[in-house]
């Protein structure tokens, strides 16, 4: 985490979805329950500039995203967004399909674990928040849907195209993408998609299992395996070697490097700092 702040104050009151933070989990509830919790240009806003903030607050080691009542994210709002861009100007446009991949980049480059906790519907930019998480915690009756052509437009929109690849391949995704079909929960297990299946009823205690999980684990270790899963992607053997290399040199530096020596020779669990 960041020691250095300037002038900008953090931000407690985000008004276009809930925040609650407790013992190291800060839990993002989209809450628009009555639109299958639809984003709109506000929403994505708000999530690219919470993405920067969480790691210089010093008080949050995981993020669980998650949505009120009966889905997770059903995409854009069709009459929100969709109504109001066909007025706009191409560079309107263009700022604010900028502004979408900035969450999506915000996600992964984000130090912070991520889970994704899915209940029905994940369609649209709801199923690119899913994908780019770190893990996704899905309901049985949960399903994914890649939607962009069906408006008009490129499957390949907020980096679909290049992280669904990576994790179902490029058979699989070409289909997903091009086709947009639902994908239901089960299959989507299947395709590698889903970190953890549950039953409906299973969902919230298997999310916060994991998220307690990653809260009171190494920090460090966590925030630099995320850090290299992404960057390692584009990158060559022999890079990803030497990156590898100096990470873990640096990490052997920590204190909780040296507190597992201290637990496994005093025979006890370690206690993680995340220094």
């Amino acid at each position: 985490m960041s020691g250095f702040r300037g002038s900008v104050p953090f931000t407690e009151d985000w008004r276009h979805f809930q925040v609650e933070r407790a013992d190291g989990v800060a839990t993002v509830t989209l809450d628009r329950p009555d639109k299958l919790n639809a984003l709109t240009f506000q929403s994505y806003a708000d999530l690219r500039d919470l993405l920067t903030e969480l790691p210089h607050r010093g008080d949050t080691r995981v993020l669980v995203l998650r949505g009120q009542g009966r889905s997770f994210c059903s995409g854009g709002d069709v009459n929100e967004i969709i109504g109001e861009t066909l007025d706009m100007a191409p560079d309107q446009l263009l700022a604010f399909t900028r502004m979408t991949g900035e969450v999506i980049r915000g996600l992964r480059e984000c130090p912070i674990p991520v889970i994704a906790s899915i209940q029905g519907t994940a369609a649209g930019a709801g199923s690119v928040l899913a994908l780019a998480a770190d893990f996704r915690v899905v309901a049985r009756t949960a399903k994914f849907a890649f939607l962009f052509t069906k408006v008009g437009l490129s499957g390949a929109d907020m980096g679909a195209a290049y992280l669904l690849p990576r994790l179902v391949g490029l058979g699989r995704a070409t289909k997903l993408l091009m086709l947009g079909d639902s994908l239901p929960a089960e299959e989507a297990d299947r395709y590698g998609l889903v970190s953890e299946l549950v039953e409906p009823e299973d969902l919230d205690a298997a999310t916060d299992k994991l998220a307690r999980r990653l809260a009171e684990g190494p920090f460090q270790a966590y925030a630099q395996t995320k850090a290299l899963l992404t960057k390692e992607l584009d990158m060559s053997l022999s890079g990803a070697l030497e990156l590898e290399a100096m990470t873990q040199a640096l990490l052997m530096n920590t204190e909780d490097y040296r507190e597992f020596h201290a637990a496994f020779n005093a025979k006890r669990p370690p206690k993680w700092q995340g220094r």
